[in-house]
């Protein structure tokens, strides 16, 4: 292994590039609610633009192909380590800032004009969670859905029980 000197400058700045990218994701895990990661081996250039455009417009998500050395350094310590494991081959990152499941359902969208894109883990709340268990997750409806859903049927009885008592009030007042 060659020594960092003078005469070889490249080692030391190549190392400061390898820093400032593994602090990069290291500021991005700090900040994100989930990591989704795919192999996106296979797919066409028109198709990554595609995906990498479908990601931005959901909002709150960031999308970039890392080398896996450098997400190993990154995650080492954090409660996304046991990610390590699915680091194997070509792997794209997404990181969902807002919404947990918004990463995994908006790929999954894609995924079927893009079968060549796949799961290949994601972590959230300090779990990890293999492919299968990522494509369940896309299929969680987004925190806000569920809250209208929830306030809809709450919405339903209520409305019920005042027409009941507005009649009852008409019928008295005749």
């Amino acid at each position: 292994m060659a020594k960092v000197t003078e005469a070889n400058p490249n080692l030391e700045r190549n190392r400061k590039a390898k820093e400032t990218v593994v602090n990069e994701i290291r500021e991005r895990l700090s900040r994100t609610k989930s990591v989704v990661l795919v192999d996106a081996r296979g797919l066409t250039v028109a198709q990554d633009t595609t995906l990498r455009k479908a990601l931005r417009k959901a909002g709150g998500i960031d999308y970039k192909v890392y080398k896996n050395t450098m997400l190993e350094f990154a995650i080492e310590g954090t409660e996304f380590a046991k990610l390590k494991d699915f680091l194997k081959g070509p792997t794209a990152v997404a990181f969902s800032y807002e919404d947990a499941t918004a990463a995994a359902a908006a790929i999954s969208k894609n995924m079927k004009a893009m079968p060549a894109l796949e799961f290949k883990a994601s972590a959230m709340e300090g779990e990890v969670y293999d492919a299968s268990a990522t494509k369940d997750i896309a299929e969680i409806p987004s925190r806000e859905v569920l809250l209208s859903r929830l306030l809809g049927s709450f919405k339903s009885p209520m409305a019920s029980f005042a027409r009941v008592v507005n009649e009852i009030a008409k019928s008295k007042g005749e």
